[in-house]
């Protein structure tokens, strides 16, 4: 692959803590979510892969949409990471839910989410490591 662009990324004392872009636009307080026994104080790793799942895969649908000449503009892609225990470790699902403008018929919005989950980059790494849905609303 050649890379057109690198994110950089640091963080310190892992869940409960904190974590930092290179740039600085990103900068926030990490913590762990209540139902895994924190307090729920500042964001978490699930929820920073949701955000960037749902918006690459945004993305992507605005490709293949504009590809089909079907506008996509205002769909809006929620992203639901699950985590919990996976054999002797833990492991990582996704629901993503997209949802359509009423312009777009149901058949043709299926369509185009399934082939946006071949282009985004988030499916592809995903792809065959942990469980994806797609929910086309």
């Amino acid at each position: 692959m050649d890379a057109i662009y690198t994110a950089v990324a640091t963080a310190t004392h892992g869940r409960d803590g904190r974590a930092v872009s290179s740039d600085g636009v990103i900068d926030l307080q990490l913590g762990i979510p209540t139902a895994m026994g924190g307090n729920g104080q500042g964001s978490n790793p699930e929820q920073l892969f949701a955000a960037g799942y749902a918006a690459c895969f945004g993305s992507a649908l605005g490709l293949v949409g504009r590809n089909a000449k079907v506008d996509v503009t205002d769909a809006a892609v929620t992203a639901e990471v699950s985590i919990g225990k996976q054999g002797e470790g833990f492991g990582l699902a996704v629901v993503l839910r997209v949802e359509l403008p009423d312009t777009v018929d149901a058949e043709t919005g299926r369509k185009l989410v399934e082939q946006a989950h071949q282009v985004c980059p988030y499916s592809n790494a995903t792809r065959g490591n942990i469980d994806v849905q797609l929910v086309v609303e």
